[in-house]
This record gives C-alpha cells, sequence and structure tokens, in this order.
C-alpha cells in the first residue's frame, strides 16, 4: 500500500511539482470514492426498506378512514 504524501504548507507543492500533487488528489479521492460506493447503497436500501414498512403499517392502521376519506372526495365531485 502505498502512503501519499502529506501537505504541510499550503503554498508549498508536493514531490517538487504542482502537477504530482493534484495526482496524488485525484487518485486518493478516486479511492475513496471506491470504498464507500457500496456503504452508500445499502444506506439507500435500509432507507427505502424503512420507508416501506412505515407506509404498510399507517395502512394498516388508517385504512378505513382513508378509505371513507377519499370516498367522500370522490362523492363531492
Amino acid at each position: 500500500m502505498d502512503l501519499l504524501p502529506v501537505r504541510t504548507a499550503p503554498n508549498v507543492p508536493l514531490d517538487g511539482a504542482e502537477g504530482s500533487r493534484i495526482g496524488c488528489l485525484a487518485w486518493a479521492g478516486a479511492r475513496m470514492l471506491v470504498r464507500s460506493g457500496g456503504q452508500g447503497l445499502v444506506e439507500y436500501g435500509l432507507i427505502l426498506l424503512i420507508a416501506a414498512i412505515v407506509c404498510v403499517v399507517s395502512l394498516l392502521f388508517f385504512g378505513d378512514q382513508l378509505s371513507s376519506l377519499l370516498s367522500l372526495i370522490t362523492g363531492a365531485v
């Protein structure tokens, strides 16, 4: 595993060249995206699962009232 150079001063380029610093930072950013890609997918899946459970539970508790409300609205139209 290669260690990335650490920038100690804001105006001092890494490895003596400005281009190498940009390359190192881009490589580090790409590596971080690869590592966190699967984690984001799992988090979105969990959010969708929780939202689906909340919808089903709310329909079980409020289904009759919602049905009567929709019937009342369609009767008025």
